[in-house]
């Protein structure tokens, strides 16, 4: 009988330390996963007064503020470690008839990026619908780091006879970088789009894409395709064989540009004179130019502008050496809250010289419970 009742005892006891073993094991691993969701995640670029990059800089180099009040470095990455980039295309409008041209400039920036950069691609292609064309935004490859793969989805990339820009930013954030980045890339993405900017056919519009873009914490890059004249040149004249503005574009510009309940609007681009035309396009572009530096500003990330496609090459290998050379660090809020309030970052870099610029993600909307 005592023989059993040792037995039995010594089965608690064991059953006692494997539960113990798995609760201990458990809660960590479950803190971990909750703390994750909530790193803010910074990339940051540090040149001196002339642009060239300052390399091997430490994390002991940087102190990171949140609305003013100064943070603990949780992680930190060199400009060593790889990035994952989701290279959006826009191949409307004045793009039409340069497709072999982009397809070889993108090819030529993947090239550019260093092993072990995870690379997806985005394009617009044009399906008919109901007996319509409708442009949408498509993923032509998921992230991936195998170049001939890659070369073999930017050989698909199609034209399309609309612009679903901002979609195509939201499918990004939604699909692209829908998980979160594994270690090795956390805080180490980017977009890398080219694009005129100028939408005309998303069901998105900016505020949602600025803000489903920035829960993604990547850097902003724009290769700015200048287009406007292209666009003007037949955008007047014979309304019925002249570009025109869609219904999109034409609602856009009255409610940003178009105040008071006696202003006048008309949604026929016929009843549009020259000068109405010229004028709506101006304001679109200058619509355009300003949400492209604002994305790439607040999220770290640059404008580069280029008068034609021919320079798309050059612009291409720039951001390449940039993300070459991007740290990035993140840190747990000090402010608990999860009230959704937008938080503003600021960086600073410790025994630089004069002169000396920092450009990193400038802030970031809370969760809210």
């Amino acid at each position: 009988m005592r023989i059993r009742v040792v037995s039995f005892s010594l089965v608690i006891v064991s059953l006692f330390f494997v539960v113990g073993s798995i609760c201990a094991q458990t809660k960590p691993e479950d803190e971990e996963i909750k703390v994750d969701t909530d790193l803010v995640e910074v990339p940051i670029v540090v040149s001196d007064k002339l642009g060239k990059p300052l390399l091997n800089l430490k994390k002991t180099s940087f102190i990171v503020y949140e609305d003013g009040k100064p943070q603990e470095i949780a992680s930190f990455s060199a400009t060593s470690e790889p990035f994952e980039v989701a290279l959006v295309l826009d191949t409307s409008g004045s793009t039409l008839a340069e497709l072999p041209l982009i397809r070889r400039a993108a090819q030529n920036f993947i090239a550019s990026l260093r092993p072990g950069d995870r690379v997806s691609v985005i394009a617009y292609k044009t399906l008919r619908d109901a007996g319509k064309s409708v442009p949408v935004s498509e993923v032509i490859i998921p992230l991936t780091d195998d170049r001939t793969k890659l070369n073999k989805a930017i050989d698909l990339v199609q034209t399309s006879f609309g612009t679903p820009y901002y979609d195509s930013l939201v499918q990004v954030a939604e699909r692209v970088f829908r998980d979160p980045p594994t270690e090795v890339f956390r805080g180490r993405r980017a977009i890398v789009a080219l694009t005129d900017g100028v939408d005309s056919t998303s069901a998105s519009d900016f505020e949602e894409t600025k803000e489903l873009v920035g829960e993604t914490g990547a850097a902003v890059y724009f290769i700015k395709i200048d287009t406007q004249e292209f666009f003007e040149e037949n955008l007047l004249g014979d309304c019925t064989v002249s570009k025109r503005f869609s219904q999109s574009q034409m609602r856009r510009y009255y409610r940003k540009f178009v105040s008071g309940p006696k202003a006048e609007k008309t949604a026929n681009f016929c009843d549009l004179g020259d000068f109405e035309r010229l004028a709506i396009s101006k304001k679109l572009y200058e619509l355009a130019d300003s949400e492209m530096k604002d994305l790439s500003k607040v999220s770290g990330g640059k404008v580069f502008p280029i008068a034609d496609l021919s320079e798309a090459r050059a612009a291409f290998k720039q951001v390449a050496d940039e993300i070459g050379t991007k740290y990035s660090l993140g840190y747990y809020s000090s402010n608990e809250r999860r009230d959704g309030t937008y938080r503003k970052i600021r960086v600073e870099v410790k025994g630089m010289p004069a002169g000396t610029i920092v450009r990193f993600r400038e802030g970031y909307t809370a969760p809210a419970n």
